[in-house]
């Protein structure tokens, strides 16, 4: 049985920079279709967003990753890891948290 790995679609799948528009999805970012070809041999994969699952699911059809995607999910279910352009990695300690969280830029701003 593969584990699960969800995966955000803006910023990280797609050529998202922060201008937010609910009804276009940027287009695919470069590498990401050989990325996902080659993570989903080991890893199912679900698209982590909060997008429209109708609009995102169309946007994986589109970009020929239907193969590589299982599901679109808004929720945070149980999994191996997530990937997020907007996420801090909690080491144990609440002062380095804090110290990330005042210092957090999203990567490509």
């Amino acid at each position: 049985m593969k584990k699960t790995i969800l995966i955000d679609l803006d910023g990280v799948l797609n050529t998202y920079s922060g201008n937010f528009d609910k009804d276009l999805i940027p287009p695919i970012r470069e590498g990401a279709f050989e990325f996902l070809q080659n993570l989903s041999k080991d890893y199912q994969i679900k698209l982590f967003t909060t997008r429209n699952k109708l609009l995102a699911s169309k946007w994986i059809i589109d970009n020929k990753l239907s193969d590589y995607i299982d599901d679109v999910t808004n929720t945070k279910e149980l999994c191996y890891l997530y990937i997020d352009d907007r996420c801090i990695n909690f080491n144990g300690n609440y002062k380095d948290l804090t110290n990330q969280i005042e210092q957090f830029k999203v990567w490509y701003k």
